[in-house]
């Protein structure tokens, strides 16, 4: 009998601040509109306060739309902090109510995560947990690293935890090696992203679902198992949001294409695949370069490789459910 073939679908509930954060953009959480000032850095057409919730308040309505009219089932990684306000807590514990999942994605969202000291990596990861359960009254089997950088002193506190699954190593080539020159022409510019570049390591990580070992990006015998997020076979293109968003149609089903037979397809989205500059992202426009190509057009592309994905038999998911079709072959 022929292996099943799956597709997960998941997006990490970064608020818009946080790509402040990785251009190295100074951003106040709104206190510069209310006073009619503008935080040093800060675009001139900074954001309106409407915009300040836009990942909860616009992309991911457009998202669970999309999935209603696809039966779609979504894991979505919230950072806990985001949680205390009540509108963020009662759209994700409708959402789990309607048979998503909500996983852990930090308390905070700290890109700098693997640097912590092992206690305050640990508060992360149980704080972030604590909220989602908080909100949504299932306890998070799942954990996604801020900007996809793990290390084995996390993997320890994960194991710990007693975690089904992490999914944050991202062995791509290209976003690496595209991460490392971004961050590099920042700092020419005199902007300090609050992003890291992970160790050169995770390009040797394998690109299937995989029981992690001691050393993070090895095989192993740890209690959970590591679900990367996607790319090609061979090539190690990246198969996620913004490669979906920005190639348009026929580039998703050329990636969609080349990962059809995987045992698991991974893709990982973000808030930003889902909004428009109109959204009142202006001041983020020539740093997100997914904000120049209409919304439609990207959301046309995910439902094109979504259908490729259909169409060769891969049955859609939750995160949790490929980790335990995972844990029963390693």
């Amino acid at each position: 009998m022929a292996p099943p073939r799956l597709c997960a679908v998941s997006i990490d509930l970064d608020e818009v601040h946080h790509y402040f954060a990785i251009h190295g953009l100074a951003h106040d959480g709104g206190r510069a509109q209310r006073s009619g000032e503008l935080c040093p850095q800060t675009p001139a057409s900074s954001l309106p306060a409407a915009a300040l919730h836009a990942g909860y308040d616009v992309a991911l309505p457009r998202l669970v739309e999309l999935a209603a009219a696809r039966d779609l089932p979504l894991t979505l990684f919230a950072v806990g902090e985001d949680l205390a306000r009540p509108a963020n807590a009662a759209a994700l514990a409708s959402l789990t109510a309607r048979g998503h999942a909500v996983e852990n994605h930090s308390q905070h969202h700290r890109y700098d995560l693997t640097r912590l000291s092992l206690e305050e990596i640990a508060r992360e990861v149980e704080e972030g947990a604590a909220a989602i359960t908080r909100a949504t009254g299932r306890r998070p089997q799942g954990f996604r690293a801020p900007g996809y950088t793990v290390s084995d002193a996390l993997f320890d506190v994960l194991d710990e935890a007693g975690v089904s699954f992490d999914s944050s190593v991202f062995p791509c080539p290209p976003y690496y090696f595209a991460k490392a020159a971004a961050m590099a022409g920042m700092r020419l510019r005199g902007r300090t992203s609050r992003s890291i570049l992970d160790t050169p390591l995770v390009l040797t990580a394998p690109r299937r679902p995989y029981r992690p070992g001691q050393r993070w990006h090895r095989r192993g015998t740890r209690r959970f198992v590591e679900l990367p997020v996607q790319v090609t076979p061979g090539l190690g293109l990246p198969f996620f949001g913004t490669s979906i968003g920005l190639g348009g149609p026929a580039v998703a089903r050329f990636l969609a294409r080349r990962c059809v037979g995987e045992p698991l397809v991974n893709i990982e989205l973000h808030p930003m695949d889902f909004l428009d500059a109109s959204d009142g992202l202006t001041g983020l426009l020539g740093h997100q370069p997914e904000l120049r190509v209409p919304v439609a057009r990207r959301l046309d592309a995910l439902a094109a490789a979504l259908d490729v994905l259909a169409g060769a038999g891969h049955s859609f998911v939750l995160l949790a459910e490929a980790a335990e079709a995972t844990r029963a072959v390693t």
